[in-house]
């Protein structure tokens, strides 16, 4: 007698989601969270006496998948708010800055306000980096497999697939170099792509980046009323309406494994935990290094790859303050001229060094230094949500600093680096307007000890287009691995990071398919996403 069909370890967005696919198809699932809580880094927290975000708060590659409407989180209180500029375009060496609208034209009408020189480059670059963006949403919603796949990029005109596959082997500066010769217009789309992955822009692998900019015209960026945590709020809920069991304050130390076949996991405690199906929502290279002490055959060569992989470091911090009045830029007026009147405080204003600064800051970041002027990625989230906001009158700054290397020369501890990143921010305000009451700083150190990151890093999937079609890397890409019944889904996994989804939902399909396969308990099952008549 087994205590569930399936338990999903870690409670982030992608192990609520994968869950909550299993448990609305029928299948008895527990999910196993080490922290008070579920959410993982996309909760919303009460500190300090006001409600922050763990991780910034823009929420856009998720609304383009169908998860949404097929575990129906709207019904459990998920509901998006919208800002009417995307995002704000700053440089540390105060040249102007730029906006990104969703909407094309009224983008380039604004582009041509600030940066005439270049909206002919961007319409060109729309050309080419449109159909690219489409492929690769189209892959990210199509369940993995090489024929589901090929079958999407036939789907699609030659160009588009051939393009994402030239780009995937080339550098972004290399892709965006052929559309702009002001480097103030791919800046903003390396601080928010191959900066947050860790990666310089000169990295070939990093040119699938350039479809940043054409993705978010596609897909329009919102935050969750109440914070980025009523998204996992919301699947918990569904997950539990259908018969999910969750259980918090239960860490796991290592997987059972018997005869090549995975028997459960037994936890920190001691207690032991059965299951027919385990699925690992967190980091693969922690599941393979800590938890497996005697692999099975046909694992022990996946087992050894992964133990001889580098172990990665954390580089980003956030700053949380509360504020007893709203700043103003000190470009306010400049904006105001090309859009009068929008909000420019709640929308994600992106900060970004020259390329010169940012290879300075990769060279520092190796020293265990944060850079003078680092990337910044900054809002004020109480702006548009009334939700977030505890007390009258306080509002809630959100504020992402990369890189700020986990080993950080001296230590976090003491350290005046959290308090320097505020007296930069305040230079992009006008003087006195910034008034911070109290504030916390998430350092990669906090990250470790609070959520489980080792070494404060977060996993990314980087595997290559081609890769992915293919099937190699199969525990990634396709979330099965050689060890029966174990499975992995989460940031690691295709299609990747940030809050996207996707990684759950490809892990539930794949868990569904081989127990209808396999005659198990729970093989009699309904479709994912597909509700009960």
């Amino acid at each position: 007698m087994t205590d569930a069909t399936v338990l999903v370890v870690g409670g982030g967005h992608n192990g609520l989601i994968c869950g909550a696919y299993l448990a609305r198809a029928g299948v008895d699932t527990v999910l196993v969270e080490a922290r008070p809580d579920v959410g993982g880094c996309a909760s919303t927290v009460h500190d300090l006496d006001a409600r922050f975000n763990i991780c910034n708060c823009d929420h856009t590659m998720v609304r383009g998948m169908p998860i949404i409407d097929e575990l129906d989180l709207t019904a459990y209180g998920l509901r998006y708010l919208e800002s009417e500029v995307s995002a704000v375009h700053q440089f540390h060496d105060g040249t102007e800055p730029w906006l990104f609208f969703h909407d094309v034209e009224r983008h380039l009408d604004a582009l041509h306000q600030t940066h005439p020189s270049q909206v002919a480059g961007y319409r060109r670059y729309l050309d080419d980096a449109l159909p690219v963006a489409r492929l690769a949403l189209e892959m990210a919603r199509t369940t993995p497999s090489t024929g589901r796949m090929l079958r999407r990029v036939a789907a699609h005109r030659a160009a588009g697939a051939a393009r994402l596959l030239d780009w995937s082997r080339r550098s972004v500066i290399d892709v965006m170099a052929e559309y702009f010769d002001d480097w103030h217009l791919p800046l903003p789309g390396i601080s928010t792509g191959p900066t947050v992955w860790g990666a310089p822009p000169t990295a070939p692998g990093t040119g699938t980046a350039a479809a940043l900019y054409a993705t978010r015209h596609l897909l329009k960026t919102g935050r969750p009323a109440g914070g980025s945590g009523a998204l996992t709020d919301a699947t918990r809920a569904s997950f539990e309406a259908a018969g999910g069991r969750v259980r918090c304050d239960s860490r796991v130390s290592a997987l059972m494994v018997s005869d090549g076949a995975v028997l459960g996991v037994q936890l920190e405690s001691g207690e032991r935990l059965t299951a027919d199906v385990v699925v690992a929502a967190c980091d693969p290279h922690r599941v393979f290094v800590d938890w497996i002490d005697d692999p099975p055959p046909a694992a022990r060569r996946l087992v050894d790859d992964w133990r001889a992989r580098p172990v990665q470091d954390g580089y980003e911090s956030k700053i949380d303050a509360v504020l007893t009045r709203l700043p103003r830029f000190a470009v306010a007026d400049r904006l105001d001229a090309v859009a009068p009147g929008a909000d420019l405080l709640a929308p994600t204003s992106v900060i970004s060094p020259s390329l010169e600064q940012l290879a300075e800051a990769h060279e520092l970041r190796a020293a265990g230094r944060v850079a003078p002027a680092p990337t910044m990625l900054v809002n004020v989230p109480t702006v548009l949500d009334a939700d977030m906001q505890v007390r009258e009158g306080e509002h809630v700054l959100s504020l992402e600093v990369l890189f700020t290397p986990y080993a950080l020369e001296g230590g976090w501890a003491g350290s005046s680096e959290p308090e320097r990143w505020l007296a930069v921010l305040d230079t992009f305000y006008e003087p006195g307007t910034l008034e911070i009451d109290r504030w916390r700083a998430m350092t990669p150190d906090r990250y470790e000890r609070e959520f489980s990151m080792h070494r404060g890093h977060t996993p990314s999937f980087a595997a290559a287009p081609l890769v992915t079609l293919l099937g190699r890397q199969r525990e990634t890409t396709r979330h099965r691995t050689p060890i029966d019944g174990l499975y992995l889904s989460g940031a690691g996994t295709f299609p990747g990071a940030g809050v996207f989804g996707a990684p759950g939902r490809n892990a539930a399909d794949a868990v569904l398919a081989d127990l209808r396969r396999s005659g198990r308990p729970g093989s009699s099952i309904r479709r994912p996403g597909r509700r009960a008549s």
